[in-house]
Formats: structure tokens, sequence, C-alpha cells
């Protein structure tokens, strides 16, 4: 593996989970694959889970790791070609690329969409020209359109969690749209999205999106997805519930009307079978998701969390044999 983007980059999911528990039950196994290598962590938007757990996945690979706030400690980024820089900018991507590809064997980067222009951020062109201009493997920690690592966690944990039942049945997961007070990206569920559909089609589970009118993602995301308009039936024998929000995609960046009652609680649950509840946090209480489902039995969100550290430890290993 060299690039790590999308589901896409993943032969079988199935393997890749695997991989990523065996690392998770023996983590120091393959330090020596890390030894001498360096990991470059870059920056353009804040992190908890990601920073930390691909770090940590790095050392347990036994690699020397970076890291770089590069919005805060880096020159200002020009990213278009042909323009003379006597503006803002002091340094092109070109250059800034090149040389992190220089320092380091693997480049990991985050950058969040400006939300703005659904052309521009849904044509990946930042992430796309770091990837041209650094030439070493990259790892996304997220980007406009994914969050590939997030997902990898989140398959991981529904598969770990999940009892084989007597009858054959697949896990029903329910990605569940939630309420916030501003406009975040379409990243997460639309890499949840991707993920969950290729796991249906392996056979893996069976997958539905509720979300209200006009918050649809684009359908290059959901191909196989069962979607809903109404959170009651769309909850009906969910065996898991992932919630988030996100903004409009069609009216690009918006946060539109929605009718009450979007927000999981405990009452939503009864529509269930007893679901497990996931977020990729952070979460906000009482608004997103409520605080009786956080702090309950029912809540998935730390092991979901802990398992970004195996997601990004697999994804990194699977770079280092490549080396």
């Amino acid at each position: 593996m060299k690039l790590f983007t999308s589901v896409h980059d993943v032969p079988s999911i199935k393997q890749f989970v695997k991989d990523a528990l065996e690392l998770k039950a023996n983590p120091y196994a393959h330090q020596s694959l890390g030894k001498n290598k360096t990991l470059g962590l870059v920056f353009m938007n804040p992190s908890l889970r990601t920073r930390l757990s691909t770090q940590k996945a790095a050392l347990n690979l036994g690699m020397n790791v970076m890291v770089m706030n590069l919005d805060k400690e880096g020159w200002a980024l020009e990213t278009q070609d042909g323009v003379v820089m006597n503006g803002s900018t002091v340094e092109h991507i070109r250059e800034a690329a090149a040389v992190m590809g220089q320092y380091c064997d693997i480049l990991g980067l985050r950058s969040f969409p400006k939300l703005n222009n659904r052309e521009e951020d849904y044509s990946e062109d930042f992430f796309n020209k770091f990837v041209k201009y650094c030439a070493v493997p990259v790892v996304s920690l997220e980007s406009a359109t994914r969050h590939p690592l997030q997902s990898f966690a989140d398959i991981i944990t529904i598969h770990e969690t999940w009892t084989k039942q007597p009858d054959g049945r697949k896990p029903k997961v329910v990605l569940a749209w939630a309420p916030h007070v501003k406009a975040l990206p379409q990243a997460v569920p639309n890499s949840f999205a991707e993920w969950m559909c290729k796991a249906q089609a392996e056979g893996m589970i069976d997958f539905t999106i509720a979300q209200p009118e006009g918050y649809e993602l684009a359908e290059e995301f959901t191909p196989g997805a069962d979607i809903q308009y109404n959170i009651e039936e769309a909850l009906a024998g969910a065996d898991y519930v992932y919630v988030k929000n996100w903004s409009s995609y069609k009216e690009y960046g918006k946060v539109l009307t929605y009718p009450d009652g979007w927000m999981m609680n405990n009452e939503k649950l009864k529509f269930t079978n007893d679901a497990k509840v996931m977020h990729c946090l952070p979460v906000r209480r009482d608004l997103e998701l409520s605080s009786e489902i956080l702090d309950g039995p029912n809540s998935l969100v730390i092991q979901e969390a802990g398992n970004r550290l195996w997601a990004a430890q697999a994804v990194i290993k699977s770079m280092l044999e490549e080396l």
C-alpha cells in the first residue's frame, strides 16, 4: 500500500480488519519494520484522536515520528500554479511537500474543506497536489471528502462487538444524522457510508442512512444503502447506530431547517434492537447525542476511539512492508 485515502485502497475489508485485530493482540510484533524509518504527520487543522493514535501506531512499529501543525508553524502555502507570489503566500506546495518527502519515509496529512465551493472541495486539489509532490506514501488523516482511518476503526469496532447469530443474520447498521450548531463537512459520513456500502457488498452488514430531506450525501458514497427520512422507521431493528452531523451537499455547506426529534436518546433506542451507539468524537453532548447514551451501556465511543490506534497501525504496517 502506497496510498491510503479511501476504502478503494483496501482490497478486502475482512482481511484488513483481521490484520488490525492481530496487531491489537500483539502490538509490538513488527517493530523491526519501522526501524530507522520516519513518519511525518502534517496537520492543517486541529486533531486529538487522529494525531495521538497515528503517532502511537508508528511508535509501536518502531518508527520515529515528526509532527507539524503546518497551519500554525509553517509558511503560508500557495497551491495554484502559474501565479506570481506577490501576496500573502510565502511557499509553494510544490517545494513544501517535496521537502517533507525528503525527510520522511511516510507522510500523513489532515486538511479540512472550506465549505464554500463544492467543486473546489470535492476535487481534493490540495490533498492530491501534496501526494504528487511529496513522492512518498501518504496516509489520509482526513481530507475534504473522507476520513478513512476513522471509518476503518468503525468497522473494526462493529466486527469485534458483533455476536454471530444462530440464524446467520447480519448486523443492521444505521448512519443517523444529528443536529449541530454549525455547518460541518461531509467527510466522516461520506467515508463511513462508503466503507459500510463496501462491507455490505462483502456480506458483512446491512446498511441504512437516515437523514432529513436535503441532507442527502453524494450518490458516489452511498451505492446500495437504504436511504430513509424517518428516524424512527430507520432505527427499527438496528444493531448499531452511528450518530453524526453533516451540512447539506446539494445546498453546499448550508444548515437547512429540519423537524424536531433527530437527537439520539434512550427513548429512540427503544425502536432499535438494543443498539450499540457510535460517534467519531468530539461530540456535543445533549445536542448531537444525549448524555444518557454517552454515559450508558450502549455507548461504544471510547472503544471506537481506542480502535483508531489499530486502524492506523494496520495501514502504516502495510506501507512499511512496501518500502
